[in-house]
């Protein structure tokens, strides 16, 4: 099997307010017609910032000199058990990387390098949506194995947990509810849009999975 090349001078720091723009374009480049055509992750960055749900302690980019190629974004969440009960946890995304560095390792040095800064900030779990042959090198489980479920309770391959410390999610049960940044408009996108080059949308095969 060949190994991955992975690229030696990237650098990791906490994502500035003078960056954001910047992570914006990188972000809309890394997720155009992945998932559907166009993308909407640089909104959901753009409006998680400005949430109380944010997470600024990991809030980081990659770099390749003064060049932003990568970006990862944590939000609060909550798990609400059937006593109506909440434990509040992380829910990470989005998570970008520009399209030619990506296959290189960056987005593992963003995952495990935030990962052990939630643990020593005392965050119990963390929740994503996700490629599970990607996510399972990082130590995440289909989130069946606690007994939680989506907020319109579903179980589904993508929706993972990560426990910070063994038997984290022990006492956890019931729905998942991500912040409300998540949830965008079609008219909210299409203004958003007007601020970035005019990029022509595509119908992938990639697209067909999601």
């Amino acid at each position: 099997m060949k190994k991955r090349k992975i690229i030696m001078n990237i650098s990791i720091r906490p994502e500035e307010e003078n960056d954001f723009k910047n992570v914006e374009h990188m972000i809309r480049e890394a997720f155009w017609d992945l998932y559907q055509p166009g993308c909407v992750e640089h909104l959901i960055a753009h409006n998680m910032r400005k949430s109380p749900d944010f997470v600024k302690e990991l809030d980081y980019v990659a770099c390749d000199g003064d060049m932003i190629v990568g970006n990862i974004i944590y939000s609060r969440a909550k798990v609400i058990n059937d006593e109506n009960k909440e434990f509040e946890v992380l829910c990470m995304g989005p998570l970008g990387v520009l399209p030619s560095y990506q296959k290189k390792g960056i987005g593992s040095l963003l995952m495990n390098n935030t990962i052990e800064k939630a643990r020593q900030l005392g965050y119990k779990a963390i929740f994503i949506f996700g490629n599970p042959e990607y996510y399972n090198r990082f130590g995440f489980r289909n989130t069946r194995e606690y007994n939680i479920q989506t907020s319109s309770g579903e179980n589904f391959d993508a929706f993972m947990a990560l426990e910070l410390y063994s038997g984290s999610l022990k006492q956890v049960s019931g729905k998942f509810f991500a912040s409300g940044s998540f949830e965008v408009t079609e008219e909210e996108l299409e203004n958003f849009e007007k601020k970035f080059p005019h990029k022509t949308k595509h119908v992938t095969d990639t697209q067909l999975f999601h």
